[in-house]
């Protein structure tokens, strides 16, 4: 059976990451039966990052090639009905996400008002990471945010980028149904991914703040996660 690589759950979402959480509601939006299998240890993965899935002999890596692979090779519809335009929309959608995963990560391993708050959550739900798990996972986010450039930001301006790319969102999203009509396609589940991972989140960073202030979004997290609980 098809499986599904990809980090822990945390605070009552499939993935603790906004990527790994894209692939899962996708492919129960798809209604494509899986394995979903929890690692922390990215080593074996296709460029040495989560998400990943294994379909017989295919390893596939990347959350955007993984959902392209899908789609092809067991011909789902779930974007069937969405028009040039929309693809072009939902194509600029998910790279503005990919600039607010650097702020949303920034928020958990790096701000040291989060950080504690972060790290127990971590501990209590996943008692198997280790102490030493954790400072290197640490030591290696700080590395790679100062060379993406977040790591360079003051908190302030980190988390204005970050609410710029919500507004948005807030702006795209509509107030019922989903981003291109009354059916989700997998621009909903990438958008789910993210959001449901600052919704969720136990803790009160800016940026679930932001999310709070608007309605849409949480209406559209609260429709998605009802569809693949």
């Amino acid at each position: 059976m098809l499986t599904l690589y990809s980090y822990p759950a945390l605070f009552g979402v499939a993935d603790n990451n906004g990527y790994g959480l894209k692939v899962f509601a996708f492919l129960k939006l798809a209604r494509l039966p899986f394995r979903h299998e929890h690692i922390v240890d990215a080593s074996a993965a296709p460029r040495a990052q989560l998400p990943y899935i294994v379909d017989g002999g295919n390893t596939v890596g990347d959350s955007d090639l993984i959902i392209s692979y899908l789609t092809h090779r067991y011909g789902l519809t779930i974007d069937a009905g969405l028009k040039p335009g929309d693809r072009d929309m939902g194509h600029l959608v998910t790279r503005m996400l990919d600039d607010l995963y650097w702020v949303m990560s920034y928020s958990r391993w790096n701000d040291e008002r989060f950080w504690p708050a972060f790290r127990d959550a971590l501990r209590r739900e996943h008692p198997e990471l280790s102490d030493e798990q954790l400072r290197k996972a640490r030591e290696f986010n700080a590395q790679r945010y100062h060379y993406q450039g977040i790591g360079r930001y003051a908190p302030e301006a980190a988390y204005a980028r970050g609410t710029a790319d919500l507004q948005v969102l807030a702006n795209l999203v509509p107030a019922s149904g989903f981003l291109f009509g009354p059916r989700p396609s997998s621009f909903d589940a990438a958008i789910y991914g993210f959001i449901a991972n600052i919704y969720f989140y136990n803790i009160e960073t800016p940026l679930k703040e932001f999310v709070l202030s608007r309605a849409n979004l949480v209406d559209h997290c609260e429709a998605i996660h009802g569809l693949i609980g």
